[in-house]
Parts: structure tokens; C-alpha cells; sequence
């Protein structure tokens, strides 16, 4: 995902950077601000789509999901955003924390599963994304593969798989795990990575690692194989993807969110895009795009091409309980951050 914002950057850089965007969007009367963090192609693709339906134009501020949890945070009251979108649920969670989303209504929340979406229902699941181990099928078969996760951090795999642990996707997974096993057993696992994995910034590059043979697999979510695989397939021509199931934290499924601000100036259009987004005609925009992500809608089908997500057998994780700070602090502690 191409981003705004340097992934190491000081809260002022950021504040300096919302506050030259922010000034645009109070000027706009009749629209939308959106704080995206979300794929930008895939947000774009939702706009425009609701523009069309609505006539509501829409302001896409673009970042990544914890930089914008944070100035949403700094900004408080004041924040000229309507909406915010994330990759990853942990900074929902870390907005809804600081009691900034307004409560959304049944019609809704009703239109996700309960599975997909906080219980106080203070914001929404709007697509979702499956870990995976992109390996190359020139080195590994299916009886060589990894059965678990936690396989990764045992000295055998020293040099063979690539991660990205500076991403929120990863950070995502990270905190997963921890809310599955518990600080030491996640403690014990993020040291096996240290001494094991090829650190590299970036999915993509990890499964570009694993296509041109420099590692034997990379831990990452799905939708990279498939978008690239929809393209030249310069990163995934060599690499196949293997699901843990078994509801192993290998299997971890993390949901998009996305939530109306309780300070909102359009609140009535922000709820009107929400709706929208977790709707048919929003979930079919994510079916039938380029994103590859799920689509979550009650009766919404993903893409085709896509692992059924009733077939990944995925564990039962409260999104709620993914504490990212805490994940962070292990990662950081292990030399990963």
C-alpha cells in the first residue's frame, strides 16, 4: 500500500501534514472526509461508487492505520474527519478507546456478522484479509511445509522465510497471536523470528523473497499472491500459498474497520457512506475489484478466486483484544522494531 506518511515519523511531522489537508476539507460543505488507511485503490473504488449513487462528493486523506489512529487521537473534537478507515483493527480499537466514534445503528451493523465487528457496536468490519505462507514451490512440497505457525521460530527455519514486522499487517498478526497464546509463548516466538526470518519492509518483498528463491516462504497475508497473480506475477510466478487452518494463529483473519467520527460535521452522510460500504453494493465494489480482500456482507460472496473464508478455519478472535501497543513492546524488545 502506498502511503503519505514515512512509517517512522513524529507526531508534529504528522500533525503539520493533517493540518495542511484538514484545512481543504472544513472548507467543504456538502462532502465527506475520509482518514483512510485502508488500500487506496480500494477506497477510491468505494467513493466514486457512492458519488455516483449519492451525489455526496468524498476527500480521501491518506495514511496508515496506527499514524492515523494517532492524530485522530491528537485531533480529537476538532478533527475534520467524517470517517475512518483502517487495514487492521487495532486502531479502531485505539480510537474507540479514546471515545471518538459515534455509535452506529442497526441497519448497519446488521448488515455484518457479529463475528466481523465489535459488540458495542462503536464501529463496523468492512473487508477482511487471511494470514498465509507464501512459499516457493521449488523448495518446498506439502509434506515440507509448516504445519504451525509457531514452526517458524524453531531453529530448522533459521535463514529460510521472509516478514515484514515493521507493517501494521504484521503488527496485526503479531498482537493475534498474543491474544491466542499469551505474552510468553509470544515472547518465546518473536525471539525465533529474530534469529530466523529475513527481515524485509514490505509484503510484497517478502513474497518477492520467496518468488526469486533468496528464502523458502513468507508469512503475509493472502491478497499479495492474488493481486499479483491478477498482474505479471513478476513477484508470485514461483510461490503457491499454504493456510495453517486448524485455527492455529497462522490462520488469523483480520478485519478492516471502519467508523464515523462523533465529531463529524456530516454525520448524516458519513453513517449514508457506512451503510454503503458494508452493503451489497459496497461489498460487490470489494468483490469486484482489484483489492482481493474478503468481503464480509451477510449473503455477500468474496471474490471467486479466493479461499472460501468458511474454509480457513480460522481462530475466534475478539477484535477488541488486540492489544497492537503491547505487541509493539514485545516486537521492539525482541529486536524486531
Amino acid at each position: 500500500m502506498q502511503l503519505n506518511f514515512s512509517p517512522i515519523v513524529s507526531t508534529l511531522a504528522i500533525a503539520v501534514a493533517f493540518a495542511a489537508l484538514s484545512g481543504s476539507a472544513m472548507a467543504q460543505d456538502t462532502g465527506i472526509t475520509i482518514y483512510n488507511a485502508q488500500h487506496e485503490s480500494l477506497t477510491q473504488g468505494w467513493a466514486d461508487a457512492f458519488t455516483r449513487q449519492t451525489g455526496i462528493p468524498v476527500t480521501i486523506r491518506q495514511g496508515s492505520d496506527l499514524e492515523v489512529g494517532n492524530q485522530l487521537i491528537q485531533e480529537g473534537a476538532n478533527s475534520p474527519a467524517d470517517v475512518f478507515l483502517t487495514e487492521n483493527s487495532p486502531a479502531m480499537v485505539l480510537v474507540d478507546n479514546a471515545g471518538l466514534f459515534e455509535p452506529l445503528p442497526a441497519d448497519i451493523t446488521d448488515q455484518i456478522p457479529a463475528q466481523y465487528r465489535p459488540p458495542n457496536a462503536h464501529w463496523t468490519g468492512i473487508a477482511a484479509r487471511s494470514t498465509v505462507f507464501a512459499y516457493d514451490t521449488r523448495k518446498l512440497t506439502a509434506d515440507t511445509l509448516p504445519k504451525t505457525m509457531d514452526e517458524l521460530a524453531d531453529p530448522a527455519w533459521k535463514g529460510r522465510w521472509a516478514g515484514s514486522p515493521s507493517g501494521a499487517d504484521f503488527q496485526a498478526i503479531v498482537a493475534a497471536y498474543l491474544s491466542l497464546k499469551g505474552e510468553a509463548a509470544t515472547t518465546a516466538w518473536l525471539d525465533g523470528m529474530k534469529q530466523n526470518a529475513v527481515i524485509v519492509r514490505g509484503n510484497r518483498a517478502a513474497m518477492a523473497a520467496a518468488n526469486n528463491g533468496e528464502v523458502e516462504g513468507a508469512l503475509i497475508y493472502h491478497y499479495y499472491w492474488f493481486g499479483d497473480q491478477a498482474g505479471t506475477k513478476e513477484n508470485s510466478a514461483n510461490v503457491a500459498l499454504h493456510y495453517f487452518k486448524n485455527q492455529d494463529p497462522g490462520a488469523f483473519v483480520s478485519i478492516s474497520g471502519g467508523g464515523v467520527l462523533a465529531s463529524s460535521p456530516h454525520k448524516a452522510e458519513a453513517l449514508q457512506f457506512l451503510k454503503f460500504v458494508t452493503g451489497p453494493e459496497g461489498q460487490a465494489v470489494l468483490r469486484e475489484g482489484t483489492s482481493f480482500e474478503y468481503a464480509i456482507g451477510v449473503d455477500q460472496a468474496a471474490n471467486a478466486a479466493l479461499t472460501p473464508l468458511a474454509d480457513l478455519d480460522a481462530p475466534a478472535i475478539d477484535p477488541t483484544q488486540l492489544d497492537n501497543v503491547k505487541a509493539s513492546e514485545l516486537m521492539t524488545a525482541a529486536g524486531l522494531l
